[in-house]
């Protein structure tokens, strides 16, 4: 699995913790930027991200910056990517399986690197259940589509 990840000046700490984490798992990453303290304005991070799933160059997306919520907003403006902030190892767990998010969004501030890391490891690894959720996906695909032109 590849998986892009990237971080404005405020992530670039446990962007690092992220990646060393999960290349020692076996995944690939593409670093997607900054590694850098020197002040970046996150949507261009968030694009570069959003761009690589959404082309499928990449199977998913890691986004960090204070509190995520920047990077998440950024991201959603792509079509067919579903990113969602995550703050605790529940919504890391459920932007996958019930919301199948492509993308999550991480606060450097707001949380400690081992939570951190333990939230990309779960949502990772669940599975999207499908089922009802996948009725509400391609609503949420039908929206995007007449609202996305």
């Amino acid at each position: 699995m590849k998986i892009a990840i990237g971080s404005d000046h405020r992530g670039i700490e446990l962007k690092s913790k992220i990646i060393d984490f999960l290349n020692n798992k076996g995944f690939e990453c593409i670093n997607c930027g900054t590694d850098s303290e020197e002040s970046i304005d996150y949507p261009i991070i968030a694009e570069k991200v959003a761009k690589l799933v959404q082309n499928h160059k990449c199977d998913k997306g890691i986004l960090i910056c204070g509190t995520g919520i920047g990077m998440s907003i950024t991201a959603n403006k792509f079509k067919e990517i579903r990113c969602a902030v995550c703050y605790n190892l529940d919504t890391a767990k459920f932007a996958k399986l019930h919301n199948n998010a492509n993308i999550i969004a991480l606060g450097a501030s707001q949380l400690n690197i081992s939570d951190a890391i333990d939230m990309v490891d779960i949502w990772i690894n669940t599975q999207f259940e499908g089922e009802r959720h996948e009725k509400r996906i391609n609503m949420i695909s039908e929206i995007e589509k007449e609202n996305m032109k």
